[in-house]
């Protein structure tokens, strides 16, 4: 059975993200179902060779007292959050040995070719077109393919655009998950290219199940607010919302004193806490793609809140589910109900395009 590694952006991280988890688990799931054995790669790109997750305030984008202040009231749940990522990546996964640019051509005794992919590893902003990947290094050349690979909300300077140019000949097929750039891709490549959908979409959601806490961990109907980054007019929101119907408060963030306003606090939540708090939620507020991601795939009732670096992946996947009305600006805005079986129904459609995708890709290997 060939091995295929996946390369992505998941165990080294600015801070753990449900995500980044999930996506990669998703990914590695469909590669399985599609006949190989896959391997989740454990590398770390040159960008975070020196982040430490348990050092959130370093890696935050606010360096504000405050901020400072909520990370410090935060760091029991930040240290029990981290070490339930740690077992999700080593139980849940064939995981590598560790590796980075010094001894990642070592990598070839484990798997045989690679998958790059998913979330924004394409980014020039965020990972700096990094050769693990972008397939750059020697044993990946024509010996893998990018799935859902997305370049975020790209800005390229001249430079990066020829070293871009050049790094994307390494696939032998490409998987990218937002239309903004696949026209470019497209004019400097020779191999298949598409849009496909992110990995955590691949799967239905009962497929879930069983990495899912099976018991309600709220007894309280609930709204499950989850903020990847402090935004005051949405927390303004969910707490007009959670008033307005009577609704508890379950809040994933490093807003810890919080607390003092009745939110049930929860970012110690690993993998499997945070999908059974979006499958048992009321409502769900969130500024996060994933968290977007979840509440459709369990069909919650949910906004999504506009975030920097963010809107592209979120406006184009609301597009395909033809529910553009949910991403808010300022929570003044309307949004009518969600018609479920034509948003399954799109899903579907998409599901089959990519998975059909990723089956004639890896057959290129």
């Amino acid at each position: 059975m060939k091995r295929i590694g996946i390369v992505s952006y998941n165990i080294y991280a600015n801070f753990t993200n449900y995500g980044s988890a999930l996506q990669s688990w998703a990914l590695n799931q469909s590669i399985s179902k599609l006949g190989y054995f896959p391997v989740l790669i454990d590398y770390c790109p040159d960008i975070l060779l020196n982040i430490n997750p348990l050092d959130p305030f370093n890696n935050s984008w606010d360096k504000d007292e405050e901020t400072k202040k909520m990370i410090d009231l935060s760091m029991p749940s930040i240290i029990e959050n981290y070490n339930k990522f740690e077992a999700f990546y080593s139980n849940q996964f064939n995981r590598s040995k560790s590796y980075n640019r010094i001894n990642f051509n070592d990598s070839t005794n484990e798997v045989d070719s690679y998958v790059c992919g998913s979330d924004t590893i394409f980014s020039p902003d965020e990972f700096g077109l990094d050769d693990g990947y972008l397939a750059n290094y020697s044993h990946m050349v024509n010996n893998s393919i990018s799935y859902a690979a997305s370049f975020g909300d790209p800005h390229f300077s001249d430079v990066q655009f020829i070293e871009l140019n050049k790094k994307l000949k390494n696939f032998k097929a490409l998987g990218i998950r937002e239309n903004l750039m696949i026209d470019y891709v497209k004019s400097q490549v020779n191999v298949p290219v598409h849009r496909v959908i992110d990995p955590t979409l691949l799967l239905k959601p009962e497929e879930y199940d069983r990495i899912t806490c099976p018991n309600r961990l709220i007894e309280q109907e609930y709204v499950l607010y989850y903020s990847r980054r402090y935004n005051p007019i949405m927390e303004k929101y969910v707490e007009d919302l959670a008033k307005e119907k009577n609704l508890k408060i379950v809040e994933i963030s490093l807003r810890a004193q919080n607390v003092n306003k009745g939110h049930i606090m929860f970012y110690h939540a690993g993998v499997e806490e945070f999908l059974s708090l979006v499958k048992h939620a009321s409502f769900v507020v969130t500024n996060s793609f994933h968290g977007m991601i979840f509440s459709v795939q369990f069909k919650k009732e949910f906004v999504v809140f506009s975030r920097a670096l963010c809107d592209t992946k979120i406006v184009e996947l609301l597009k395909i589910f033809g529910i553009e009305d949910r991403l808010l600006l300022n929570g003044s805005e309307s949004y009518k109900p969600i018609n479920w079986e034509r948003v399954s129904s799109n899903i579907e459609k998409e599901r089959q395009q990519s998975i059909d995708f990723l089956s004639k890709s890896l057959k290129l290997l």
